[in-house]
């Protein structure tokens, strides 16, 4: 699991928020989000480009081996298995050419424009939100900047209290110099309150500064928590958009929740269930085996040929007159015969109808059926009725 970065180890002196000019960390922040937003892009449009090109080469296995397959000794619900595979591949190369559309459409625009919104340019001046803490922590600080400025000027004291210790040790070795003269001991000894005077005048003075600082201190941390929570409130918001940003990309990517995904192989799964060895062998038999359909030689019953019928030959002998038989013969079909034109009779064999017309030169004669329907029929498809 991941964690937060490691803070810097501690140094008063140089890390402190507090000390000049360190709130510069708060103010470059914004240019770093900024900049992370560029990052968080560029990364996810070149996740987008892994998912397409992984959506291309499952399209071109699928399409090379389906090939293959449709050309392999393999049948039945076994084949059928095989060819579900490169179904599904189709169906999960869509989905992630999908993803790659949403990862680029949706939330790289997203994020490009959230960037565009939030990050207020200035001329010649970075980002107004940088501008505008830099100026306002410069502002607070400035005051307390002077105040411990003077505060480290009032140091010196130092030099001071060690030109005293300095004097106290040589005055302690004059005494001890019973050769030293005692106007020189003196000497020493005024030297050595001069220094002393010198030394608290120093002390009093670092004291009343120390003082302006200390009281000045609260109202410096007032003014520099508010800068700095408006600096947080801005970061905040910034950190809640990226998390739905990620959160989003997430649910893209999350194929493992993905309802479309479990049904690809929710099917392909059912599909791999259905292989049936009975199935396919009964398909073998029935398809290449025994259970073909098969044209067995048999005796073929033999049907006169038809000659077609000449209408308009027909329809001008009828003009110069023809017989009409009275009351009309009753014959009986020898073969099953299905009128191809309107005026032509269709019947089965042996069934019984009335001949009203003698055959002409063509072959053909006129009939009535039982039902009353009158036409033409084939003179050699029937023969007198005895009964």
């Amino acid at each position: 699991m991941a964690s937060l970065p490691k803070e810097p180890p501690e140094d008063a002196k140089k890390q402190s928020f507090w000390m000049p000019r360190n709130y510069v960390r708060t103010v470059h922040r914004t240019e770093q989000s900024f900049q992370a937003c560029n990052d968080i892009v560029a990364c996810f449009m070149e996740r987008a480009k892994v998912e397409k090109q992984y959506a291309q080469q499952l399209s071109q296995w699928s399409s090379k081996w389906k090939s293959i397959v449709d050309s392999r000794p393999l049948y039945g619900s076994l084949m059928r298995a095989w060819q579900c595979f490169f179904t599904s591949t189709e169906r999960l190369s869509d989905l992630h050419s999908s993803i790659s559309q949403s990862l680029v459409k949706e939330e790289g625009d997203r994020v490009k424009t959230w960037q565009k919104e939030t990050f207020t340019k200035k001329l010649f001046c970075g980002f107004k939100e940088s501008y505008d803490n830099n100026a306002s922590f410069s502002r607070a600080q400035k005051p307390w900047s002077k105040k411990l400025v003077k505060r480290r000027s009032g140091l010196h004291i130092t030099s001071p209290v060690r030109g005293s210790k300095q004097l106290l040790t040589k005055k302690s070795k004059a005494n001890e110099n019973t050769d030293m003269s005692p106007e020189k001991k003196q000497k020493f000894a005024d030297a050595r309150v001069k220094a002393t005077e010198e030394k608290d005048k120093c002390r009093d003075h670092y004291e009343k500064m120390l003082e302006d600082v200390t009281s000045y201190t609260p109202r410096y941390m007032e003014e520099m928590e508010a800068i700095f929570e408006e600096s947080q409130e801005e970061e905040r918001k910034r950190i809640s958009f990226l998390k739905q940003a990620f959160l989003s990309i997430h649910r893209h990517l999350d194929i493992t929740n993905n309802e479309s995904v479990k049904a690809v192989y929710s099917e392909l799964h059912h599909t791999l269930m259905s292989i049936s060895e009975q199935d396919d062998v009964k398909w073998w038999k029935n398809n290449h085996g025994p259970g073909m359909p098969t044209d067995w030689p048999k005796i073929e019953e033999w049907v006169p040929p038809v000659k077609k019928l000449n209408r308009k030959k027909r329809d001008q002998k009828r003009k110069e007159g023809r017989p009409v038989m009275i009351g009309g013969v009753k014959v009986r079909a020898l073969y099953d015969y299905v009128g191809e034109e309107g005026d032509e009779l269709s019947f089965k064999a042996g069934e019984v109808f009335l001949k009203v017309e003698e055959e002409d030169d063509q072959g053909w004669c006129r009939g009535v059926l039982s039902g009353g329907k009158e036409g033409f029929y084939p003179a050699n498809y029937v023969e007198v009725a005895t009964e």
